[in-house]
């Protein structure tokens, strides 16, 4: 049986999945600083699992103090090869109603901290090919185990990273949908490039939870209106997860198992020293 762990990433509905025996948290130091929360490691479906709550118990982080290195990093030490994340997202086309799940493709960055998602920098330069930035073959597993379940799910979409922790104003939330974008949220986009860059299959279910504010023949969103929305679609994310657990392969050979092989641009002998321990999880078949 293979070594390599799986991880969630998810909010406070998906710590409590089925038959997630041997749990333990465990604290992990790492050189970007601290991630959100201790990691909870465990076995579900006969595979080692690793779960993190992204914004803390309690909920305690916004999602523009995210530590997405951190957090990443922490992964990747544990022997995290795959990671499916589940967050709340608002829908910015009709056809995606409330308590919807789409399996996105693709990511819209509106960040402003874009430089802070990314490992390279202090000597070791990298380029990440990021044209398909989640991993098609996770996708395409919980795409099938979604339809099995009968979810309503879409196959694909654009998810646009916002910011926040405001929610759209109407200008915003009318332009991404004219421009034909699919959901938004606050926090994907972060953990798809860390991910891609340690050389783990990332996919994310993207929970719908309201319409935004483009439709205005809908309420506005609001606190209330997305927890409540969001516990029904936790238990059907929970469902989906814990069906494609034991259908993720035991070794990571897929393609983004090897997204750093010519991504590097700088000579091996000029690597520094401080930044090879940093990121030793990351770099170590290269090394």
């Amino acid at each position: 049986m293979s070594n390599h762990r799986i991880g969630i990433i998810g909010g406070s509905g998906l710590y409590h999945l089925e038959g997630f025996t041997n749990q333990k948290w465990v604290k992990v130091k790492t050189p970007f600083g601290s991630p959100s929360d201790e990691l909870l490691t465990g076995k579900l479906a006969g595979r080692d699992v690793v779960f993190l709550p992204r914004h803390g118990r309690g909920h305690r982080i916004l999602p523009s103090e995210l530590n997405h290195r951190a957090n990443i990093w922490a992964m990747k030490k544990l022997g995290v090869a795959w990671i499916i994340s589940a967050s709340a997202v608002g829908s910015l086309q009709a056809k995606y109603q409330p308590r919807d799940i789409v399996l996105v493709d693709q990511f819209l960055d509106r960040t402003k901290r874009d430089c802070e998602h990314t490992f390279f920098g202090r000597g070791i330069v990298g380029h990440i090919a990021f044209a398909d930035p989640v991993c098609e073959e996770l996708r395409r597993l919980l795409l099938k185990n979604g339809r099995a379940l009968k979810a309503r799910i879409h196959d694909g979409g654009t998810y646009v990273n916002m910011e926040g922790p405001q929610f759209s104003t109407r200008a915003e939330s009318l332009t991404n949908h004219k421009l034909g974008y699919d959901v938004i949220g606050m926090t994907n986009l972060g953990e798809a490039k860390c991910s891609r860059e340690a050389e783990i299959a990332f996919a994310s279910l993207a929970l719908i939870t309201d319409y935004d504010c483009w439709k205005v023949d809908e309420a506005h969103v609001t606190v209330e209106m997305v927890i409540d929305n969001l516990r029904h679609n936790a238990e059907l994310a929970k469902a989906i997860i814990a069906k494609t657990i034991p259908q993720i392969p035991t070794e990571p050979n897929w393609p983004c198992h090897s997204a750093l092989k010519n991504a590097i641009m700088t000579d091996r002998q000029a690597w520094p020293k401080q930044a090879i321990a940093a990121l030793k999880p990351i770099l170590a078949k290269y090394l």
